[in-house]
């Protein structure tokens, strides 16, 4: 058989095969169903939707609890917004509820009196899994970068000493600002051992500083990450024990997510 006549073979055989396949509709690729909950947005960005989990709305600490020992916060609401006590010391708080997969909305602010350089200055973190006392968690940095140098992965918008953050769109002290997080909590098989990690993507000022970055494991301050089986946890806030003025939180909720996998194309 020559070359020729062996082409002209294959490809006749090709669109025969094509012929025989079934041409597809557009009707074949859309999915109607389920359909995804109504959720009612807020009035403005930043206000809660229908669906949030107020974890706090300037008038207690209703949804908080000491980290330390689960004992009632003893942080101080003033003016509507959240922050340490130093007549009660210092001390981390978290949520009562735990989460797994969410959606963070956060407003915090460092006060105009704000002292300090490096790291002592208006250091706190957002820990989006709280494990306890005797583990470091995965903590969202907190700080005064504004004009204020330090290590980049440690800076405002860090995941603590994993992920230097894409921007800094700091604003000045006594100026409100904002988180928007989303984080996907790790999963372990039956032994302990990752079956995938943590991802966390953080708007800060409405600025994307982390796009769906993989966590190595907790934010150690000292040592390489390592991950510890869990299954959910609460979210904590820190408090650092800097001698200034401590900073304020406010507008605080939360909004849990579900992975439903019949939305995706078979």
């Amino acid at each position: 058989m020559s070359l020729i006549v062996a082409t002209v073979m294959a490809v006749a055989l090709s669109a025969v095969a094509q012929q025989a396949e079934p041409q597809m509709k557009h009707q074949d690729t859309e999915v109607y169903a389920p359909v995804p909950p109504a959720v009612t947005p807020g009035k403005n960005d930043g206000d809660p939707p229908s669906d949030a989990i107020i974890l706090f709305d300037g008038k207690n600490q209703d949804e908080w609890v000491s980290a330390e020992d689960h004992t009632p916060a003893k942080w101080i609401v003033i003016d509507g917004t959240l922050k340490v006590s130093k007549e009660h010391g210092v001390g981390n708080i978290e949520t009562k509820k735990t989460f797994k997969d969410y959606q963070l909305h956060i407003d915090w602010k460092i006060p105009t009196t704000i002292e300090g350089s490096d790291q002592a200055r208006g250091n706190s973190g957002v820990f989006l899994a709280s494990l306890g006392p005797g583990d470091a968690g995965y903590e969202l940095q907190v700080l005064d970068n504004y004009n204020n140098k330090t290590y980049v992965n440690g800076q405002v918008g860090s995941i603590y000493k994993q992920a230097i953050p894409l921007a800094t769109p700091s604003r000045k002290p006594g100026e409100w600002q904002t988180y928007d997080i989303v984080w996907t909590a790790p999963r372990f098989n039956e032994n302990g051992s990752v079956k995938t990690p943590a991802y966390a993507t953080v708007f800060f000022n409405g600025v994307l500083v982390e796009n769906h970055f993989e966590l190595k494991g907790q934010t150690l301050y000292v040592g390489k990450p390592f991950y510890k089986a869990y299954d959910k946890a609460p979210i904590k806030l820190q408090a650092h024990g800097d001698k200034s003025e401590p900073i304020s939180f406010r507008n605080i909720w939360v909004r849990e997510l579900t992975f439903d996998p019949s939305y995706m194309l078979k």
